[in-house]
């Protein structure tokens, strides 16, 4: 058989579904123990956890021991299959190192004793504690944190009820800045069309390894079915990299100035969309202006990618727009200049007029929008349950410290801003911590800073499925139930037409674990917060969504995930044609046969602005998009990179015992001139250090990363006893980033220098 690029990635794809099969095979972890596990036995409509993404999945028990995972095939995007860690959801399920009672500290944070409890007993402490610091120091003093998502919802909902406006996602730790700058720019969240673009340009997204059920599959596609070019720029040999047309090893925290050379092309040799630009966007004139230095030539110097390949690149991406998208990532190289990277990227897209386009950029169509197009109601709108007279803060979050960041404010916080509160009372002294399946210790920077925060308060709460290396410092440690043990409300999961899933329960819990949304209502119960927390089971807030309509609810629980409609995007001509068809009394479309008078932004001008006052007046100097140098190591020093790998979820999975036997380690790529250098070989011990902490590990010498940079995978080298498979095996990443905060976006800084040498 002969191996070709193409072929080789479909072979990926099928190794995938290969390995997630094989996860579900019985006996496949005979050497665990197993109770017999209490369920239907039938097939239960879910929703994966084992990463972000949240993958509908189907799901049932097998001969009463093992649990069987696949893909829900109603969720067409995601190819009705799952990847290796969603494959490994029943080994997390038995892990014997599962925590699956409450437990209590018993001596020091940190030493690793703990006493198990009863909920009664945890819920006591927990009250007593909070009521304490809200009588003495205000509501205030205490921050909530927790994974977004599904997770998030319901702690928050206890925070707003004790009073305290300190909640935060782990937004500055990952996803910040494309959402951010989406914001700025378009006024809202953004999602990429790649199933169907035939000229992709990446930018370090790897989507190969960070794996999206929906949209890896989107990129194969687009490479294997419809001839897609895919062009890599990412300091290493990637994954993603490997399997590109072009990769280029651009030099880390650059990316902004290729982003920028080819807005500039696209300018001066005016490959853009004049018409779009016209109708749609706002400060075209100040970022022609801006970028009309960012030459190619300029880039070249800067970034070590080549001026003629950046001008080929743009002119092969402008002759296919608007089917064409670069990529606005996800995590990648990261610098203090996260903002105007994001906007750069969306910027490309801009000027080639893809929004609302076949393989562009596109808003998600929601129930309520979709359905006011069709004139009739094609997808129900769920309702959001909430309460009256929730209390109302009078305190400053405590991340409102400087207006830079006011975007970020409301869409997740400046999550590391607990260490300056506590460290520094800025901007007022925080005393206690309640923290949902978040693990900062390996998220946050400065590793040693976060161990003195969690030392210094008054009181820590923790609520997870193990002890993570952040939930070894708390007082209580509260065990929630896994995904395949617990129920939820509906989600909406809408893209180019309004779609639902759910969560539901495939086994009953083992061990005497609890749902995260009973917890907190309990929690709040236990302080006496009742009034708050009105509805008395799941079941109860799912029927309020669906207007106690039960045969919808029905349905959407028995197929898990539902689609509505046609698929739409504004401008595309077949798409509305289809869409007018399908519903007499949708609206009438324009005069060429499309919805584009209809596409509106919810920013200040009601455009695209690629130059923002609302900006320059948070941001004094950065209301246009421009080029800033940044200094992220010493000169002695390499650049130190991280990123994600396909069977981990960050921190998260590490643990699991599946996963952790399928990779346990992250070794230090290392080029091979570099190593020469260093006298390192491929599996020698080293050490890798600088300023803010020293980690010991071992190298991989290979030329598919740039003589100046060193890489590792995240999420490895956990320093507490209890994550016994975890602890001590590989590089902590946290604990050689510094803790340096982005403007704007707020977010952690992810590249810095480092020193190696053997250990």
């Amino acid at each position: 058989m002969n191996l070709d690029r193409r072929t080789f990635i479909k072979g990926a794809g099928a190794g995938t579904a290969t390995c997630a099969l094989a996860s579900m095979l019985p006996g496949s972890l005979a050497a665990l123990e197993r109770t017999e596990l209490k369920g239907t036995g039938s097939e239960v409509a879910s929703i994966c956890e084992m990463c972000s993404t949240r993958c509908p999945i189907s799901a049932r028990i097998v001969n009463g021991k093992n649990v069987s995972i696949l893909g829900n095939p109603k969720a067409k995007s995601f190819g009705g299959a799952v990847c290796a860690r969603g494959g490994a959801g029943h080994s997390q399920l038995y892990d014997k190192q599962r925590i699956v009672k409450p437990l209590k500290r018993v001596g020091e944070r940190g030493e690793g004793n703990w006493q198990e409890i009863e909920w009664d007993e945890a819920y006591a402490i927990i009250a007593d504690n909070l009521t304490r610091i809200k009588n003495e120091h205000g509501p205030e003093a205490v921050a909530f944190s927790s994974k977004s998502g599904s997770l998030s919802g319901h702690l928050f909902h206890l925070a707003k009820a004790y009073g305290s406006p300190n909640t935060f996602t782990h937004a500055s730790t990952c996803p910040a800045g494309y959402v951010i700058a989406a914001k700025a720019m378009f006024g809202g969240k953004i999602k990429r069309d790649l199933g169907n673009s035939k000229y992709i340009i990446n930018f370090g997204h790897n989507l190969y390894e960070g794996i999206n059920m929906s949209e890896t599959r989107g990129m194969m596609n687009a490479q294997m079915e419809k001839g897609a070019k895919l062009v890599v720029f990412e300091p290493r040999f990637s994954i993603v990299a490997d399997k590109a047309d072009e990769w280029y090893a651009i030099k880390p925290g650059t990316d902004v100035a290729v982003a920028l050379a080819i807005c500039h092309v696209l300018i001066e040799e005016e490959l853009y969309d004049k018409a779009f630009i016209d109708r749609y966007v706002t400060g075209f004139d100040s970022f022609a202006s801006e970028v009309k230095a960012y030459t190619p030539e300029w880039a070249e110097s800067v970034s070590d990618v080549p001026a003629e390949d950046i001008r080929r690149i743009t002119r092969e991406y402008a002759a296919a727009a608007p089917h064409a998208c670069v990529d606005f990532g996800h995590r990648s190289t990261f610098t203090t200049e996260e903002f105007e990277m994001r906007r750069a990227l969306y910027a490309a897209n801009v000027l080639i007029g893809n929004i609302e386009r076949k393989g562009g950029l596109y808003f998600g169509k929601k129930a309520s929008g979709y359905n006011k197009f069709a004139g009739e109601q094609v997808a129900p709108v769920l309702a959001k349950p909430g309460v009256k007279d929730m209390p109302k803060s009078d305190a400053k979050r405590i991340d409102m410290v400087d207006e830079q960041y006011a975007m970020m404010w409301s869409s997740g916080g400046i999550y590391q801003t607990i260490l300056d509160s506590t460290l520094e009372a800025k901007p007022y002294q925080l005393r206690g911590w309640v923290m949902s399946r978040t693990n900062p210790m390996q998220t946050m920077t400065d590793r040693a800073r976060i161990v003195e925060t969690l030392k210094k308060l008054d009181f820590v709460v923790c609520c997870d499925i193990y002890i993570s290396e952040s939930a070894a410092y708390a007082d209580i440690f509260l065990p929630e139930s896994t995904y395949l043990e617990r129920d939820e409300e509906i989600a909406d999961k809408s893209g180019k037409n309004p779609a639902y899933y759910v969560r539901q329960k495939v086994v009953e819990p083992i061990g005497n674990t609890r749902p995260s949304w009973q917890i907190w209502k309990e929690v709040g119960e236990s302080m006496g917060l009742n009034k708050y927390f009105p509805w008395d089971n799941m079941d109860t807030l799912q029927l309020f969504q669906v207007g106690s309509d039960v045969a919808l609810l029905n349905k959407i629980k028995q197929d898990g995930f539902v689609s509505y409609g046609k698929p739409l995007m504004l401008r595309e001509r077949a798409m509305v044609q289809n869409f007018v068809s399908a519903y007499p009394n949708a609206t009438a479309p324009d005069g060429d046969g499309t919805y584009a008078s209809h596409l509106k932004f919810k920013t200040p001008s009601g455009k695209i602005e690629l130059s923002s006052d609302k900006v320059e007046k948070m941001a004094p100097g950065r209301g246009v998009i421009r080029y800033r140098e940044v200094t992220m190591k010493k000169a002695d020093e390499l650049f130190f990179i991280q990123g994600k790998v396909a069977v981990h979820t960050n921190a998260g999975s590490q643990n699991v015992p599946m996963l952790a036997n399928l990779m346990s380690d992250n070794a230090v790529w290392i080029h091979p001139v570099t190593a020469g250098l260093l006298n390192i070989q491929s599996g020698d011990k080293i050490r890798i250090y600088n300023d803010t902490g020293s980690e010991e590990g071992h190298a991989l010498v290979t030329p598919g990363i740039r003589p100046d940079t060193v890489f590792a995978y995240m999420g490895f080298g956990s320093k507490n006893k209890e994550l016994a498979r975890a602890t001590g095996r590989g590089v902590h990443c946290g604990n050689l980033l510094p803790h340096v905060t982005s403007p704007v976006t707020g977010m952690n800084l992810h590249t810095t220098g480092v020193k190696i040498e053997k250990a």
